[in-house]
């Protein structure tokens, strides 16, 4: 394949996460998440680059789809939000949080099945803002296009402990909530890579 300036010679297979699903860039501190597509049940890659350079900082597999990543305003941390509906009741994943200087990785939500998380954003160093699906589709037809919204406040994020969130942590009004198309979900995740290759080929060229 040709080199270009929108992507690599050999597209984003040096990610590590086949074809890309979600992206998240950390401007501030030239970091780049980026979730990889779930193929056939297999489990989901997610890595995590420098954003200027491309070199991997991080790479780990999600037992579920990934739906949502965040980045600690402050601290080294990545939050991930994952799940799928297991077809016939349950909404079950995982909010990992995954530690960007030791690779440590953390399961947060307590029980068994956990909840499909949706939506991450951090308000603030303590508060992070998770929407999570229904718990399950019993009688409830709307499950599949609504959500809870939770704000869950921790003093220290590095030192919360794995299976610590319970269902009340993760208690809070319902809302709509409708499920991206995948295909959007790709299509916004290559132009948020095209961009940040474009500005590091132009600074590359800038330094010659």
């Amino acid at each position: 394949m040709a080199t270009s300036n929108d992507h690599p010679p050999d597209g984003w297979a040096f990610l590590g996460v086949g074809d890309p699903f979600l992206v998240v860039h950390d401007e501030q501190r030239g970091l780049l998440a980026v979730a990889g597509t779930d193929a056939h049940d297999r489990a989901t890659p997610v890595a995590v680059h420098n954003s200027r350079s491309f070199v991997r900082r991080a790479l780990i597999r999600s037992r579920f789809p990934v739906h949502a990543l965040a980045f600690h305003p402050r601290s080294p941390l990545l939050a991930i939000g994952t799940g799928r509906y297991d077809g016939g009741y349950f909404f079950e994943g995982e909010l990992l949080l995954l530690h960007l200087k030791t690779g440590v990785v953390a399961s947060l939500i307590e029980n068994g099945f956990g909840r499909q998380v949706l939506g991450l954003e951090w308000l603030d160093e303590r508060s992070l803002r998770v929407l999570v699906a229904p718990p399950d589709d019993w009688q409830d037809e709307a499950a599949h296009e609504n959500g809870h919204v939770a704000v869950v406040d921790r003093v220290d994020w590095t030192a919360v402990p794995a299976r610590s969130l319970s269902g009340r942590d993760l208690a809070g009004p319902r809302t709509f909530a409708p499920r991206p198309e995948p295909r959007e979900a790709v299509q916004r995740a290559v132009a948020t890579l095209r961009s940040l290759w474009q500005a590091q080929r132009v600074e590359s060229s800038g330094d010659l």
